[in-house]
């Protein structure tokens, strides 16, 4: 009997589709029933690379062997999941498997897993597309009885193949062409881009630039206090012939640039009569739209602190483990038009918390035809993220706050919108006008959905005015002159920069107008955090506090660029415009060939104009150091790749082990002679290490890894008699102090030593300072770090440092307790009975 290969993404959803249809008998690693055998793929089982015959083995990273442009691509099994890769192409050649369904996720991403295994396994049997919106057991039989032709998704098909391929060719051409012209004058200085990667960092750059350069104004405001018959109310002082002068995004009409003219105004009026006009009129504010998962990842960050990569992580587990919310990777903001009855039976399942809102729902009939939130045209592949109706059990603390703000979401939708009386008052002395405005909630509606804190903080946008008559004289109680400055633009958050990636760098407020440019932004709401998630990784942008900060490396690559015109790898709108391509490639409206043969054109262009530049450096907006010259005393600048003095020969590289120095960091090491610890130096091997730097007797900057001479044969005294110990040794109880990049035992150094207890002062890149360490001898734990980095998957976990009972410092992991959905449940990863888990540290 024939059968059909069902190939999932993940184990977890081919275990789901297992339970929901029924009839499957457990295999070692796959499901069999009398129609189908069910496995799964590990997420990427392949990679792209160059054919061999087409591969370089030497000089890779010169510009001889530049551009790199094969033309097909070739796949190689991933290491760690080649035996999955194996078990799936043994299932696809099984002679009573006639026929394949692809049941990977459902966007790009899923079909580029499914359709390389398919090319691996060199198969040409039919394939049918499972779809789904949401992991609930009806909704997978209902994709089932509904699958789609292999040709309805061609188009998706192609756009995926082109997008791995186009990001291939840009960013190794594009890293081996700017790594070649970087290391021209000797060393080797990895340099590396992307095609969505670099033009994201130029947009936190250039808004950095801007906040460097800006120079502030003073400005003066002038506020009153007015006197009626009722009683007072403020005024400020306004220019009503007002016009915005170009290129001054400071001026307002409130704003007075001149002191003497906002003091002469104030002698002009005070204690003089003035006379009031008002108007007032209704005003209404509508809900926003339903969640696509970029507006989802920007809420989350503004109002959680929640990164990008973290929200979707959440929303993924509510949507495939939970099943509770529909599929999260969308960029779709409305619901098909025959949607209205699943509405209506999720709001009558949702948790009793939303009972009320969704019973007025209901008895008032709110959810009906309307193109603001039923709309075929503004729906992609997936509709917005909204509740499935399955009730949620055992939700962490973190995933209960994703599923509170999209449910609240789903039902403000429904909700009329919030109506308001806004008065403007106009109250005029001597000629000059002062405004005074309120707003008034007169009804919440969907503001309810919120609670009375969102109805109490709405309300507070405008004050409730003491009511006065058309043409009143006022008495002119008191002026004030307020002296301000204006500000610089603010830095990105991820809330922000996951804006203006979706406006291709232009920040666009109206979200109607967001989602008409959702197709030209950089990357998709499914890419934008691994992007983002990237440029930390390379240590181009870095993370302080909510705010990414653009390090030294990050303006050094985006000068280089400039320097030689490749606008291709610096224009936001230039990639937006591939993303739109891509756009149509998935609607079948710009066919393959075309596309990959203009980003080849591009390739070609951006090795040329790297090796065409004749000279080693390049022109940009350098600063001049606050530090003097470590020899001479003179006045020292940096330049494209050092930092020189330009009375004396003196100079450095701003590169030392693959790492750039921050400008503070170097002039913190020309003025106090060393800096540190300083995380990610590279050492030949590629593998991460910290140091401290000091300037060596030629005043040229050296690795200083805190063993001095107190250690090996010969080793010296060490005199820790200026220092404060941190505490007892937790081997042998004499004292611990700091000693170069360690915490080190009095007795662990000299020619004594006796003792060999050390902690770094970083440990997988978090620094442990002197506080944490005084805490971990004392108490026997630190508090909870937040910044390590796993030296083998490169990503950050928390975790307390604690001290062994033999006296090592290791790892604890937070306890997770189990918790009823609504309280939520502990952070961080446990064992199956809620004890912490512990390993070594380092």
């Amino acid at each position: 009997m024939s059968k059909q290969l069902i190939i999932a993404e993940k184990p977890s959803v081919a275990q789901d589709i297992a339970r929901a249809l029924g009839g499957f008998t457990k295999e070692k690693d796959y499901f069999e029933s009398e129609e189908y055998v069910l496995s799964s793929a590990v997420g990427h089982l392949l990679e792209l690379v160059v054919p061999e015959e087409y591969e370089v083995k030497r000089g890779k990273w010169t510009f001889a062997h530049l551009p790199v442009i094969p033309p097909h691509f070739a796949l190689k099994p991933i290491e760690k999941t080649d035996d999955r890769l194996k078990l799936l192409t043994r299932l696809i050649k099984r002679k009573d498997v006639t026929g394949l369904i692809n049941a990977c996720d459902a966007g790009r991403e899923g079909e580029l897993i499914f359709n390389y295994i398919v090319q691996h396994a060199k198969t040409d049997k039919p394939v049918a597309r499972l779809w789904l919106q949401s992991m609930t057991p009806a909704a997978i039989r209902e994709g089932f009885a509904q699958l789609r032709s292999a040709q309805e998704v061609a188009g998706l098909r192609e756009a995926a193949v082109c997008r791995a391929e186009s990001d291939w060719l840009i960013g190794i051409n594009g890293t081996r062409a700017m790594t070649a012209f970087n290391s021209k004058t000797g060393g080797f200085h990895l340099t590396t881009v992307g095609r969505v990667q670099t033009p994201t960092l130029a947009i936190v750059v250039e808004r950095e630039q801007k906040i460097r350069d800006f120079k502030p104004r003073d400005y003066w405001e002038l506020e009153a206090s007015f006197g009626c018959a009722t009683g007072s109310y403020p005024g400020r002082w306004f220019d009503p012939g007002f016009r915005k002068p170009e290129g001054d995004e400071h001026a307002t009409a409130f704003r007075l640039w001149d002191k003497a003219r906002a003091e002469a105004i104030k002698a002009k009026c005070e204690g003089r009569p003035g006379t009031v006009t008002e108007e007032s009129k209704p005003s209404t504010q509508l809900s926003p739209l339903l969640f696509d998962l970029t507006s989802l990842q920007r809420e989350a960050n503004g109002r959680f602190g929640f990164s990008a990569r973290v929200t979707l992580q959440l929303a993924q587990a509510l949507y495939e483990r939970h099943k509770v919310l529909t599929y999260p990777r969308t960029d779709s903001r409305a619901l098909p038009e025959d949607y209205l009855g699943t509405v209506k039976d999720v709001m009558g399942a949702l948790p009793a918390q939303y009972a009320p809102f969704a019973g007025e729902i209901a008895k008032q009939g709110w959810v009906r035809p309307n193109k603001r939130i039923f709309n075929n045209a503004k729906v992609s592949d997936h509709f917005a993220v909204v509740p499935t109706g399955t009730p949620p059990k055992n939700l962490s603390e973190a995933e209960h706050k994703i599923y509170d703000l999209v449910t609240r979401r789903f039902l403000a939708v429904f909700y009329p919108a919030a109506e308001y009386r806004v008065t403007t008052r106009i109250t005029r002395v001597e000629d000059e006008s002062f405004k005074t405005e309120g707003k008034v909630l007169v009804n919440p509606g969907w503001l309810a959905v919120y609670g009375k804190e969102a109805v109490r903080e709405d309300d507070e946008g405008g004050a409730q005015l003491v009511a006065v008559e058309q043409n009143e004289t006022v008495s002119t109680d008191a002026i004030q002159v307020k002296s301000l400055v204006t500000k610089p633009p603010a830095r990105y958050n991820e809330a922000t920069l996951l804006s203006a990636m979706e406006g291709a760098g232009k920040m666009v407020d109206d979200e109607e107008l967001r989602a008409a440019m959702a197709d030209r932004g950089l990357g998709t709401p499914a890419t934008r955090a691994q992007i983002i998630e990237g440029l930390i990784a390379e240590q181009y942008l870095h993370r302080e506090g909510r705010e990414l900060i653009p390090s030294a490396k990050a303006f050094s690559l985006i000068t280089l660029l400039k320097g030689l015109d490749v606008n291709a790898l610096t224009s936001p709108e230039l990639t937006g415009e591939w993303e739109h391509k891509l756009a149509q490639m998935e609607r079948g409206q710009l066919s393959r060939p075309a596309f990959m043969h203009e980003i080849a054109q591009m390739a070609r262009e951006i090795v040329e104009r790297a090796k065409r530049f004749e000279s080693d450096t390049v022109p940009g907006d350098f600063v001049t150091l606050s530090a003097p010259c470590p020899r001479c005393g003179g006045v020292v600048k940096e330049n494209y790749k050092k930092f020189a003095c330009q009375s004396c020969d003196w100079s450095t590289w701003k590169i030392v082990a693959g790492r750039q120095f921050e400008i503070e960091e170097i002039e913190t090491l020309l003025r106090e002679g060393r800096v540190g610890p300083l995380t990610g130096f590279r050492n030949k091997m590629g593998r991460l290490f910290n140091a401290e730097i000091r300037l060596n007797d030629e005043k040229q900057p050296e690795f200083d890894f805190g063993q001095p001479k107190d250690e090996g044969e010969g080793a010296e005294p060490v005199d820790f008699s200026g220092q404060e110990s941190l505490g007892p040794c937790p081997k042998c109880g004499a004292r611990v102090f700091e000693h170069g990049m360690a915490y080190v035992c009095e007795k662990s150094v000299g020619p004594d030593k006796s003792c060999d207890f050390r902690s770094g002062k970083v440990i997988l890149q978090q620094p442990v300072e002197r506080e944490q360490m005084a805490k971990l001898l004392a108490e026997g734990r630190t508090d909870l770090l937040k910044g390590f980095v796993s030296a083998r998957t490169r990503r950050k976990f928390s975790a307390f440092l604690v001290r062994g009972a033999d006296g090592k410092v290791g790892f604890e992991f937070e306890a997770k307790e189990p918790r009823a959905a609504k309280s939520g449940t502990a952070k961080g990863a446990v064992k199956a009975n809620g004890a912490p888990r512990k390993r070594a540290a380092g």
